[in-house]
């Protein structure tokens, strides 16, 4: 195979989160034949089975049933199918989860009536999109229906999480009520939401309020939209439960980045923000920046006033395809915020859309490797210990404490950051001259 077709297959794996895999059909060794697939898979679950063609595509599907020569569908709704289109890799859900594999002696995997790999013994693939999975059968494999190469594997199990988490809540909640800024002045610490339009800034406000609320919520104006919902500087601090005491937290939702010039949120904006120059309910224009002479301007903002953390918000589905002009802006953001000494993290929303196994289990975020190897780091500059992973509250009714796990820690990372700022100003305080002392 060639080289772009092992580092589809890579890919590939890496959709599966960090597990070990294991070979257990491969057609070009055991044969292009239905019953060598099943002398190699029955009774093995879960599975993930790929096919290759000559044109480059590589494709298949993923199901937690175990084959058989039954004859039978048999019910999966966590089963689905996926290709690559060019380097992105397109996952597609079942829609009829019972009938969502079939169990065929004289083919190899067969998904639904939707995909058949080795169909009929044959070195072919059979599709027909609408049978229980939706796709576009020209995206998925190039209509190229001649295989090269078919192989199946064993998902054994999920390996040692990339990053340890606690998951109790209780905890998380009690030290972020009773936390206190090392700084006198400061009661509340101050963290600056940045990102592109859509990524779920005003709606990581909203999930958090939802936790300490104790039920879903929705304050600052969230959704979807190709222009951001959010015109204005707002600043949103978070209560302990209904009527409960402010917790010591602001988030400061901003305009969203877009990627035109004279769109979306400023850079000098952002300046102006740190310092503090803001107030509340700013209204944001991209064309004209603040400005000392505009009304509300903060002239002599104190460290209470100041940005003490920096959380830029990115889709975790849109990381590989992150226009270049929105990158460099983030880039242009990213060294004035290192100028200014502001901590920085990056929220990384959307985990549950960008992972298929994150879905059935929200504490798999941890132990997927294709969350772990996306390229933000790379791409904002930022080691992986200032990346959080989360899932906001969007079209859920109920709390998931797991969900809330997420998202408590990630507070918890934000009061941390803010910590090492004080710190930083308390050593600067501690360098200025002090004035002498004479006497009279």
């Amino acid at each position: 195979q060639s080289a772009a077709t092992s580092n589809k297959r890579d890919k590939t794996e890496i959709l599966l989160g960090r597990v070990i895999l294991q070979l257990l059909y491969k057609a070009s060794i055991h044969g292009f034949t239905g019953s060598a697939f099943h002398q190699q898979c029955d009774t093995r679950s879960p599975t993930v089975s790929v096919g290759y063609n000559a044109s480059g595509f590589v494709f298949g599907g993923y199901t937690k049933q175990p084959f058989s020569q039954s004859g039978q569908y048999v019910n999966d709704d966590q089963a689905f199918l996926f290709t690559f289109s060019g380097e992105k890799l397109l996952k597609y859900p079942v829609t009829g989860p019972a009938n969502a594999v079939r169990m065929i002696g004289n083919s190899g995997p067969y998904f639904g009536d939707a995909l058949v790999l080795v169909n009929g013994s044959q070195l072919v693939v059979y599709t027909c999109p609408g049978n229980y999975y939706n796709f576009n059968a020209a995206e998925m494999h190039g209509n190229d229906l001649n295989l090269t190469e078919c192989e199946v594997y064993h998902v054994e199990e999920f390996e040692k999480p990339w990053r340890p988490v606690g998951w109790e809540n209780e905890y998380l909640m009690e030290s972020i009520r009773s936390y206190k800024p090392t700084v006198s002045s400061v009661s509340q610490v101050r963290v600056l939401l940045i990102g592109p339009v859509g990524a779920g800034k005003s709606s990581f406000f909203n999930s958090i309020n939802s936790v300490f609320r104790g039920h879903v919520t929705s304050q600052a104006i969230s959704g979807s939209s190709t222009t951001s919902l959010t015109t204005q500087f707002r600043t949103y601090s978070v209560k302990a439960g209904r009527g409960g005491k402010p917790l010591p937290l602001i988030l400061c939702d901003t305009m969203g980045l877009e990627e035109g010039t004279g769109a979306g949120l400023d850079v000098d904006d952002v300046i102006s923000i740190l310092k503090g120059h803001l107030p509340d309910r700013y209204q944001f224009n991209p064309s004209a920046p603040l400005h000392s002479e505009s009304h509300g301007y903060h002239g002599t903002p104190g460290v209470k006033d100041k940005i003490h953390c920096v959380a830029y918000v990115i889709d975790a589905c849109k990381v590989s395809i992150m226009p270049t002009k929105l990158e460099e802006k983030l880039e242009a953001i990213r060294r004035k915020v290192n100028l200014m000494g502001v901590p920085q993290l990056v929220l990384m929303t959307k985990v549950d859309e960008a992972c298929p196994f994150v879905p059935q289990d929200i504490r798999n975020v941890y132990k997927s490797g294709y969350i772990k190897e996306m390229e933000v780091s790379t791409r904002l500059g930022a080691p992986l210990s200032c990346v959080v992973p989360v899932k906001n509250y969007s079209e859920e009714l109920e709390l998931d404490p797991n969900c809330d796990i997420l998202l408590l820690s990630a507070i918890q990372q934000m009061l941390h950051f803010a910590d090492n700022y004080f710190d930083e100003i308390s050593l600067l305080e501690e360098k200025q001259p002090r004035p002498s002392l004479r006497n009279e």
